[in-house]
């Protein structure tokens, strides 16, 4: 593998790294073809700051490639099939969706474009520090997938503590719910398919803002000090058998919630 010492990386200019962050830090290093071979190889591995960022270091290692006439085949059918690039196989489900969006949507008239605005990049951050797969982000809810329940959990607590402290516009106050959710589902063309998925979308969209809460599969995936706090089992629309819900506890964000929405206490 193609390597550099730290007074040879020092030595290079910015233009010869596909990749550089708001805070100057430098990725992908181009400026041969054995570096730009493996940044190609590399690239699906780099956490960007947001979908900017990642299209332009694409079009610079893209036009490193063909500087020095190497023909990027994989990594162009990765990227024009980005399930390639998510995770298979058992997979911690993050939904997270605006509480009151429609009252917020009335509220805030022209400027709820750029709070959804907002709310998207808090999420993006949040899934990307921990190394976690932005699936989507439409309409008012965002859906990540991780390998590891320990960071989908980090992602949802520094989700909801960024979200505590932004600044909203027109002052309003955005507050997200998010579920999490394990399972093992199918990864198709379209993306992940199975029971599993509607499981985390029930778990989310019963939850409250500032809350999160995270099935039985996920608990048992955590490290046992995890501080969580055990809410019974529940009934959730158009799931067969009810799942033990847990509530994430945290000093630092809100705790004291009312009971589920949209789910009944198992009998």
């Amino acid at each position: 593998m193609a390597t550099l010492t730290a007074k040879q990386r020092a030595a290079l200019p910015d233009r010869a790294f596909a990749y550089v962050d708001a805070q100057g830090n430098r990725r992908l290093p181009i400026h041969d073809a054995a570096h730009v071979r493996n940044a190609l190889a590399r690239f699906n591995q780099v956490a960007f700051e947001d979908d900017a960022a990642r299209d332009r270091a694409r079009i610079r290692l893209l036009n490193a490639a063909k500087k020095f006439g190497i023909m990027p085949i994989g990594f162009l059918s990765s990227q024009l099939q980005p399930e390639l690039r998510l995770p298979r196989g058992q997979v911690t489900f993050l939904l997270a969706d605006i509480e009151e969006s429609t009252a917020l949507l009335h509220r805030l008239g022209d400027k709820y474009a750029a709070l959804l605005s907002d709310v998207r990049k808090v999420a993006r951050r949040g899934v990307r520090s921990t190394r976690g797969h932005l699936v989507s982000a439409r309409g008012d809810d965002v859906f990540a997938v991780f390998e590891e329940a320990s960071a989908a959990l980090d992602a949802a607590l520094a989700i909801q503590r960024e979200m505590q402290s932004h600044k909203w516009p027109g002052g309003a106050q955005c507050r997200l719910r998010i579920g999490l959710h394990r399972g093992r589902p199918e990864l198709t063309d379209t993306g992940y398919v199975g029971l599993s998925v509607h499981a985390a979308a029930r778990i989310c969209f019963s939850a409250h803002g500032g809350q999160i809460i995270l099935s039985g599969a996920v608990r048992g995936a955590l490290p046992d000090d995890v501080p969580v706090k055990p809410m019974g089992a529940w009934r959730f629309r158009g799931l067969p058998e009810p799942i033990e819900i847990f509530e994430v506890e945290a000093p630092d964000l809100p705790s004291d919630f009312p009971p589920l929405r949209s789910a009944q206490p198992a009998r």
